[in-house]
């Protein structure tokens, strides 16, 4: 069960701080980060294009999200993503910025987080794959005036009944690309720009808020499968630069957007109805609004 941030309890927050930073003792957090950032590199609106600006943004990160649960699993069995809704929880002094959560925001001279597990003066959380020289955790929670998300801008995604259009890119419209943030209201995006520092980098996953805000965006998706069951996913059919229902996505070569459709198969959210499970499931009216491709 996916629970969200705000509901955890001391000792479900402190089991899931020390099992991330576990994995950062072990190498293994540093892959997730590589991973992400070589992505973010060679997605283009001009070429192929896998875990972002394109349909299999979505699955792509629903599978990186289950990887991540499934290394924080092997240290404790019992720790699970929360996710954050940042409709909600909208104050940087407060949750998850709490001290003994994700600590705050960064100092004004260079962004440096000072304040909680991740901050760099208690040893534990060094930054390797970095973008530049520095090597601690950078923040700057709204800063240059960005906002995040209210929940009337979010449901206004929510009621797209077209899962993406062509030409599949940062330029199409339908759901998949308002949630992204390259059209609309920006939803996605935005909260990387709120967060600001590494977050607003390729390197993102080097601050651990990454999972949260993306688990609350895969958690959107379950929504909207779940209100528009007879929409999925496209293109059904291949289709140049982008990843097809049955086509595998890098780097897993044998997962395909048709594996991460039902989520219910791996987990469920708080939230879940349970008349809602298996709403993600493709069905031949999922090809309703596929533009030939």
């Amino acid at each position: 069960m996916r629970k969200n941030q705000a509901t955890l309890t001391d000792a479900e927050k402190q089991d899931f701080v020390e099992a991330v930073l576990a994995l950062k003792r072990r190498g293994r957090y540093d892959r997730f980060v590589r991973t992400h950032q070589e992505f973010v590199m060679s997605d283009t609106d001009d070429g192929p294009r896998v875990a972002h600006r394109g349909p299999s943004f979505l699955p792509w990160h629903r599978r990186f999200l289950l990887d991540f649960e499934e290394e924080l699993r092997g240290i404790d069995d019992a720790v699970e993503l929360p996710y954050w809704d940042w409709t909600v929880d909208q104050d940087p002094e407060a949750a998850p910025w709490t001290e003994d959560f994700l600590g705050g925001t960064g100092r004004a001279a260079d962004g440096q987080v000072t304040t909680g597990p991740f901050a760099r003066g208690g040893g534990r959380w060094r930054i390797s794959v970095r973008v530049d020289s520095r090597d601690f955790l950078r923040r700057s929670l709204g800063a240059g005036g960005v906002r995040l998300p209210t929940r009337a801008e979010l449901d206004s995604v929510l009621a797209l009944s077209t899962y993406d259009q062509s030409p599949w890119h940062s330029r199409a419209d339908g759901f998949r690309n308002q949630l992204e943030g390259w059209r609309g209201v920006d939803l996605h995006n935005r909260i990387h720009q709120w967060v600001d520092g590494h977050m607003a980098t390729g390197a993102s996953p080097n601050d651990p808020v990454f999972w949260l805000h993306h688990c609350f965006i895969d958690k959107l998706w379950a929504d909207w499968q779940r209100l528009h069951p007879g929409s999925g996913y496209l293109p059904r059919r291949p289709t140049r630069d982008v990843v097809s229902l049955e086509e595998p996505m890098r780097p897993w070569g044998d997962v395909t957007p048709a594996d991460m459709l039902d989520h219910t198969r791996f987990y469920a959210y708080d939230t879940d109805e349970e008349e809602g499970e298996g709403a993600g499931v493709e069905t031949e009216t999922g090809a309703e609004g596929d533009p030939g491709a």
